[in-house]
């Protein structure tokens, strides 16, 4: 009898492994950093192999901690940092060219050209989503275009795309030896390429992008009873474990965080900052800047939609303190700096390293700082980059109560940073609603394990999930609504200044 329902968790700068109980409590986890490859300002590269020996790694770590038996464990589910683009040769395993991940910008001048017949909202009907350097069609047509041998391969049928959890699910699945080329809804409505209406990639994106169909997964619901594949016996896993749960890591954390419900959102801190609202079996069009997505689809079930807001840069500021500037040693450390003062010295950090995401969607940004005196010390900027989490948090909530005519009145958190009790309190007073942290605040890995353990009767229904989810704290708003507007309005302002750089 099956005790565990498993989760691999590929994110931007880290790959593990957590181990769920029934009740949806961690029961083991392992995780490893892979390396950040910067070629050229603005791009950002993975070493695809890097992953999936991390992936090995950690997979083994995470069942050796739990003491666990391949029969302990009723399935695998996948999740991802989405967009990241990798093209491979199917018979041998081996990648063309690194992965491109989400916060790359090369594609700006393909995203231009593409948007001169119709603009940046061109396919935005059909799939939701402006033109923007941040998806993975334009990074297939950049491979194409730039790696010698890759469309050959391609119309031969032998390169095969996929996001990371397509990659990482092959792998898993058998690799060269069978392995499962698939991906779900919620990671296909990432690439610009899939219709949001028919659930399936949209032939004429397709041929005005000049990417051929063969390369590409096929688009399967998050939680399919029709399993993709198992686990091989010389795998990390062990034999025969169902591989039947993938959806990209936001909308994981929607599933983990049990917003089951039309007008249920969450945000998850992490690398970047990902608000999601669930809308219904509808897809929703946005007005003020946000993306119309998949939230999931449970097997033969309506698929459920989402607005979203992205943020590109908000841990990894905390990072770049840390790796470039080197004024903390470890990302824990900035919070007892930026308690050394009281506020930001009258400074802003718009870190729009990778351009503005949303409301903005622009790729000529890029990041300041802005209000510096000789007063400025390290607490300043500490204390500022947490606050700009918490203003573009801000930004993409109004945005979410213009587009959905909801008022949300009270927010969801999950992600790595939620324990950061300044940044939380501050988060609450920004948005002047409760912030409210769940017991297993790692909801990404927990939503795809649910969505592996629904697939083959782990757990019966949302309902079991839904009961296992609990509060483990809240942060009520504590500052005035004049100082909130003042510091609000100083950071649109702040704001401005990105725009028209590149």
């Amino acid at each position: 009898m099956a005790k565990y329902a498993a989760a691999v968790d590929q994110g931007t700068t880290s790959t593990r492994c957590m181990i769920f109980s029934h009740d949806g409590q961690v029961v083991a986890i392992d995780q490893k950093e892979h390396e950040q490859i910067f070629p050229k300002p603005g791009w950002v590269e993975h070493d695809p192999m890097e992953i999936w020996e991390r992936t090995k790694d950690v997979v083994k770590g995470a069942v050796a901690k739990a003491g666990a038996q391949p029969g302990d464990i009723a399935a695998v589910g996948v999740t991802n940092q989405r967009e990241t683009t990798i093209v491979w040769n199917k018979n041998t395993g081996e990648p063309y060219y690194n992965a491109i991940v989400w916060q790359d910008t090369r594609t700006k001048d393909i995203c231009d050209q593409l948007g001169e017949n119709g603009g940046q909202d061109r396919f935005r009907p059909k799939v939701g989503l402006p033109l923007a350097t941040y998806f993975s069609g334009p990074k297939i047509k950049w491979i194409l275009e730039n790696v010698d041998g890759v469309r050959a391969a391609a119309e031969a049928g032998d390169a095969i795309f996929g996001n990371i959890d397509t990659w990482e699910i092959w792998w898993l699945t058998g690799g060269p030896a069978g392995g499962a080329h698939v991906t779900d809804v919620s990671n296909a409505s990432r690439t610009m390429l899939m219709n949001l209406k028919t659930l399936d990639w949209d032939d004429e994106i397709l041929g005005i992008m000049g990417i051929p169909r063969k390369m590409l997964p096929k688009v399967v619901p998050s939680s399919d009873p029709d399993i993709w594949g198992y686990t091989p016996a010389d795998g990390p896993f062990g034999d025969k474990i169902p591989v039947c749960g993938d959806l990209g890591d936001q909308q994981a954390a929607l599933f983990g965080q049990a917003c089951y419900d039309t007008g249920e959102a969450k945000n998850t801190y992490g690398t970047g900052c990902f608000m999601l609202l669930n809308t219904g079996t509808e897809p929703v069009p946005s007005e003020s800047g946000l993306l119309t997505t998949l939230g999931y689809k449970i097997g033969d079930e309506p698929a459920v939609y989402a607005l979203e807001g992205s943020i590109a840069i908000t841990g990894a500021l905390v990072q770049w303190l840390r790796d470039n500037l080197q004024i903390i040693e470890n990302s824990k450390d900035i919070e007892a700096l930026a308690d050394t003062v009281d506020d930001n010295g009258g400074i802003y950090f718009v870190p729009a390293f990778s351009g503005l995401f949303a409301p903005y969607w622009r790729s000529d940004a890029r990041g300041v700082i802005v209000g510096m005196t000789r007063y400025v010390n390290r607490g300043h900027f500490a204390r500022a980059a947490l606050e700009a989490t918490a203003y573009q948090t801000r930004e993409v909530l109004d945005a979410m109560n213009k587009d959905s005519g909801v008022d949300l009145t009270a927010l969801k958190v999950d992600g790595g940073m939620v324990y950061n009790e300044t940044l939380m309190q501050f988060q609450a007073d920004i948005l002047g609603v409760p912030v409210v942290r769940p017991v297993v605040a790692e909801t990404t890995a927990l939503g795809a394990a649910y969505a592996a353990g629904l697939a083959v009767g782990f757990w019966d229904s949302v309902d079991d999930m839904r009961a296992n989810w609990q509060i483990g704290k809240t942060w009520e708003p504590a500052m005035d609504t004049e100082t909130r507007a003042t510091l609000y309005n100083g950071w649109l302002k702040a704001v401005t200044r990105t725009f028209d750089w590149v």
